[in-house]
């Protein structure tokens, strides 16, 4: 097995505690304990805790479009890749114990303390969304039928409260519901 650099190390020690308890409520010196490693190990990667958060941040979007690709891959149609989408994100919700969105929680607590990260988030959410369009428009052009801005803002904004309702319900009944209120609008 290869050993793992520290970096990678880092940042697998600092995503989890970022996603678990939170930016805020992360140290530092917890970091390092947990990376197993020596202060100055830290320094020489990372600047700050900002450019840990960041470098997160960038790990968890590689991961997140990677996922829904592999997950997507054997699925042939834009329709069928929209519903794919759904059970990706459910599949998501389940896998960390209903925790959420990455990349709401940090702008969440973060908010507009951090422009840098705030931008980051809103972009991520923005390459969701064009994903989402780009399926859409492929869709519509069997179908001619479809205000492909609606269809997208309808969809994006159905899976984003599903993942939400879906974390404060500890469940994926919002993911089914959707599901079918998105069938409707491509049918």
């Amino acid at each position: 097995m290869k050993k793992e650099k520290v970096q990678d190390r880092i940042i697998r020690v600092a995503s989890d505690l970022f996603y678990r308890q939170g930016f805020n409520s992360t140290g530092i010196n917890q970091i390092i304990a947990e990376a197993d490693i020596a202060i100055g190990s830290l320094y020489n990667h990372f600047s700050s805790k900002n450019d840990l958060l960041q470098a997160y941040l960038i790990k968890e979007e590689v991961e997140w479009f990677r996922g829904f690709e592999e997950y997507s891959a054997k699925i042939s149609g834009p329709r069928k890749k929209l519903l794919s989408l759904v059970e990706y994100r459910k599949k998501l919700q389940k896998s960390s114990k209903f925790a959420g969105c990455h990349f709401i929680k940090i702008i969440a607590e973060v908010g507009d303390t951090s422009p840098v990260i705030s931008d980051f988030v809103k972009k991520h959410k923005g390459k969701q969304k064009e994903m989402i369009r780009s399926l859409v428009i492929e869709y519509d052009e069997n179908n001619n039928s479809t205000d492909t801005d609606l269809v997208t803002e309808h969809i994006f904004l159905l899976i984003e409260g599903a993942v939400i309702t879906s974390t404060i319900n500890k469940n994926t009944d919002s993911f089914d519901h959707i599901q079918k209120m998105i069938e409707a609008q491509l049918s």
